[in-house]
């Protein structure tokens, strides 16, 4: 009961419908018991008319009476008995089973109820043309039963029709909030940067205040999220010239005469301002696509990844590892600069990873569901409760490899996204569990 009583307080559509179902049944039983009682009624008026037309055939006809000599059993759901009220007084018994029936000889005329032999009977008292009075009689308890049933019968169409009137406001209700249940599921699908307005024309206008309240909440968050993104992007290019000049009088001191501690503090200066120009480039990036409209374009697959390895290629040598790409060439929905940095980012995470002689491989495969390229290596991969955080900005888990900053795959994940894919990861060797693969799948028709 309590699970009930916190669903009707939760679910809108579940009051809604119980309220309604309660409503039917109340109309549904009142009119029932209307249509009972008059039923019953019209059944005994019928019956007492059949009591009219006896009446009437004897008068017209001048029927003559027979009293059988003996009790015989007749069929009570159809026995009417016409009598002289003048046979009654003569008789000595009090069985209704036997004629004449023994009925008194004050009953007044017309109808009226008669206790005959401890059974109440049904009495139609007239007067013919010759001054005699008779009677039609007919048992109460038959005439009971046939209205009872009749009244029955008049019931069955409510019974037939309320459960179905209830499936059908159940469906009803269904289908009215279904927009509602629509809207939720494409709300779900939604990505994470899309923030536009949602559509309020395919809603009651009971709705539209609730949705139009939620698009101006989405316009104030996009707005807020706006500003704090040009707000990175304006940092990002703010430090770019600071440390570009860093790095310069850092390179000029190389040249100059110095301890070899001073040397070693030099080494480690350069290595910092290398890792924070690397940081304020992805800042500057990941910025970039947040920033940055979805545009069309298509782009070779093939042609972008050799771009890439030609980059990196002087990377991976010092490593000595094996680099390549296999698979079939495929045309992207994406800007050539789009590719190239999430390839980029992709394969310079796999060489710093990968360790010495290692392997990094880029497949690219292409069928009916579309579009996929895989960037495995062989390095010690990251454990699956952290498969999810790898997205995170600034998130390098807990063994920091090299001069990375994090940002990568955040990157990568807002560049696809937005030009409809979608990115997971795992491990290269899932036997093993081993490596690390990144996968980017774009489900588009392919050529």
């Amino acid at each position: 009961m309590d699970g009930l009583k916190g669903r009707l307080k939760q679910s809108l559509q579940l009051r809604l419908s119980v309220a309604l179902s309660v409503a039917i049944l109340l109309v549904a039983t009142l009119s029932g018991a209307f249509s009972y009682l008059t039923a019953y009624d019209e059944a005994l008026d019928l019956q007492d008319n059949s009591l009219h037309q006896v009446a009437a055939l004897y008068m017209r006809q001048g029927l003559a009476f027979r009293y059988p000599d003996t009790a015989h059993a007749d069929d009570e759901e159809t026995r009417i008995v016409i009598q002289y009220l003048a046979d009654g007084q003569s008789v000595g018994h009090a069985d209704d089973s036997q004629l004449p029936l023994p009925i008194p000889g004050a009953v007044a005329d017309g109808l009226s109820t008669v206790v005959v032999g401890n059974e109440p009977f049904r009495v139609l008292v007239r007067t013919d043309a010759a001054g005699r009075r008779f009677a039609v009689v007919q048992e109460i308890d038959s005439r009971n039963r046939d209205a009872r049933k009749s009244a029955w019968r008049a019931l069955l169409p409510f019974a037939i029709l309320f459960p179905i009137l209830l499936l059908v406001v159940a469906n009803l209700i269904r289908e009215l909030f279904r927009p509602v249940s629509t809207l939720a599921a494409m709300l779900d699908t939604r990505d994470d940067q899309d923030l536009r307005p949602i559509d309020e024309h395919l809603l009651a206008t009971e709705i539209r205040p609730f949705v139009q309240a939620i698009n101006r909440l989405l316009g104030r968050v996009s707005r807020t999220l706006d500003a704090q993104k040009r707000f990175v992007a304006d940092a990002a290019h703010e430090l770019r010239t600071p440390l570009t000049a860093l790095s310069l009088q850092a390179e000029g001191l190389e040249h100059e005469a110095m301890s070899a501690r001073a040397q070693a503090q030099m080494v480690m200066l350069r290595r910092g301002i290398g890792r924070s120009r690397k940081l304020i480039e992805q800042l500057l990036a990941l910025a970039s696509a947040q920033l940055a409209d979805a545009t069309s374009g298509s782009v070779s697959l093939h042609e972008t990844c050799r771009l890439v390895l030609e980059d990196l290629l002087p990377l991976a040598e010092q490593k000595q590892l094996d680099i390549g790409l296999e698979g079939d060439d495929a045309q992207l929905p994406m800007q050539e600069v789009e590719l190239r940095t999430v390839i980029k980012n992709l394969v310079d995470n796999a060489i710093r990873h990968a360790p010495e002689g290692g392997h990094v491989d880029l497949q690219a495969t292409q069928s009916a569901e579309g579009i996929m390229l895989c960037v495995l290596d062989d390095g010690p991969g990251i454990s699956p409760q952290d498969w999810e955080r790898v997205f995170d900005p600034f998130y390098r888990g807990n063994e920091q490899v090299g001069e990375g900053s994090g940002l990568g795959l955040s990157i990568v994940r807002t560049i696809v996204q937005r030009s409809g894919g979608e990115v997971t990861v795992g491990y290269a060797d899932d036997a093993k569990r081993l490596g690390w693969r990144v996968c980017l799948r774009w489900r588009v028709a392919v050529v």
